[in-house]
């Protein structure tokens, strides 16, 4: 007799923290995988699509208002990748903020992508899929917006891009690229000045908060790897 086959959708949500990317999970208490950590999600329901699926999940772990991105990224259909019933995954991605820090449940935690605890099932895999596919967007659309705050130095914002890249980025390199496909604009105030005292910094902040794609064959590669529309 054939296996039932059951849905459900997950969401690897990001955000940098500290100066690194980190994906929001929940530690299982109940077997099968007790211990490990799985990404938010659940069963689809009779009565919904994916989308709306995982917008209900989402807010059983975090506070939708922080969440400012959220994109169908894969579906995970191997028969075999939990036991039991075979469950076929819908996969997102979820981008949050690097000045947000909204409440999640005590079961909980932000985790480093490069220092990953012991995860359920195949959300690694899913994790992987989600930060490649943020590292293809931000060069070639604005996604950058649902990473940074609403106001922001040229300088924190490429500590951003590095975070998320995972490899060095030139500032002046980053603002040239970003202004030339008018994705940012000059807010005409200056941040506050730091400790060292010196000129105060301009801020800037994304001309759209909503997804576009700015060059469609752009690369962004580390320094010694230049391609078209590419940040060295």
């Amino acid at each position: 007799m054939p296996r039932p086959t059951e849905h459900e959708v997950l969401a690897a949500v990001l955000q940098i923290r500290d100066d690194t990317l980190q994906v929001l999970a929940w530690q299982r208490a109940q077997p099968p995988d007790s211990g490990r950590w799985a990404l938010p999600g659940g069963r689809l329901g009779d009565d919904e699509d994916v989308e709306r699926s995982v917008v209900r999940q989402l807010a059983e772990k975090v506070d939708l208002r922080e969440v400012t991105h959220v994109e169908q990224i894969a579906v995970f259909s191997d028969p075999d990748r939990v036991p039991g019933a075979r469950r076929i995954a819908t996969a997102f991605l979820g981008l949050v903020p690097a000045d947000a820090d909204p409440a999640v449940p005590a079961d909980t935690a932000w985790h480093p992508l490069t220092a990953l605890p012991a995860t359920a099932f195949d959300h690694a895999a899913i994790i992987d899929a989600a930060r490649d596919r943020l590292r293809a967007k931000l060069s070639y659309t604005n996604l950058g917006f649902a990473l940074a705050p609403r106001a922001f130095t040229i300088s924190a914002l490429r500590e951003l891009y590095v975070a998320a890249l995972g490899h060095p980025v030139s500032a002046t390199n980053l603002q040239r690229v970003l202004t030339r496909r008018h994705v940012l604009e000059p807010t005409g105030d200056l941040a506050p000045p730091g400790p060292a005292g010196g000129r105060p910094a301009a801020l800037f902040r994304f001309t759209e908060r909503t997804l576009r794609v700015t060059d469609a064959s752009a690369v962004l590669r580390p320094p010694g790897e230049p391609d078209r529309g590419a940040v060295p």
